[in-house]
């Protein structure tokens, strides 16, 4: 969908380092969480800036994939994340964060399978890990999604695999931490993140860093 033609109300979804409700509340502080996701027919990855990019699979890919003969679901070919009801002054802060006015992501609204949490929640404080959610019903994925256009920064122009930046493992490892928390389902980590990011190291300067990351207030792709 085209830019001019975006929704009145932003729904963005999540699928890279905002999986992470802390960074969430960061950059987005008058955001709200609305839920979890799936867009199909696209894979994600690393790309050669370090961070997560997705990719919208040919007819080919699609079908060899979904024919190679595996029993349980596979989440190759589809994206989960978490979607967030953003104000304009949160969409703006985003623009900044994912680096569009740089060309390391574009916006554009895709439509997602949705399934809503029970409750529209707002982040709030924690005192002992800084920010949260307040926990209340999960969305129950088993059921038939909605669908919703949704706000989602791609890189259509750049595909090329790279390397994970080092802090970049650590948000990314408390965002599939907080999203399983959510209910994103765990096989999904299992076949797709996990193949780009490894288990989470026991590291001072790296939190310090990644944690340093998660606010600042500049382009980080």
């Amino acid at each position: 969908m085209a830019a001019d033609n975006k929704p009145k109300k932003t729904i963005y979804f999540g699928y890279g380092s905002n999986l992470w409700l802390h960074q969430m509340r960061q950059r987005c502080p008058t955001s709200k969480y609305l839920g979890i996701a799936r867009l199909k027919g696209y894979k994600w990855f690393i790309y050669d800036r370090g961070y997560a990019n997705i990719v919208k699979l040919s007819d080919e890919e699609e079908t060899r994939q979904e024919s190679d003969g595996r029993q349980k679901h596979d989440y190759r070919t589809e994206v989960w994340g978490l979607v967030y009801g953003l104000e304009a002054s949160d969409e703006a802060r985003l623009d900044v964060n994912e680096g569009v006015a740089h060309g390391a992501y574009s916006k554009e609204w895709i439509e997602c399978e949705f399934w809503t949490a029970s409750s529209e929640r707002t982040i709030t404080e924690d005192t002992q890990y800084g920010f949260a959610y307040a926990p209340k019903g999960k969305p129950d994925t088993a059921k038939r999604p909605g669908k919703e256009d949704m706000l989602v920064y791609i890189n259509r122009d750049n595909v090329r695999k790279g390397e994970i930046k080092h802090e970049y493992i650590y948000r990314m490892n408390q965002g599939i931490k907080d999203a399983i928390n959510e209910g994103l389902p765990e096989e999904y980590v299992k076949q797709v993140l996990r193949k780009w990011i490894p288990e989470e190291e026991s590291d001072a300067n790296v939190s310090r860093l990644a944690r340093k990351q998660a606010a600042e207030f500049g382009h980080e792709a």
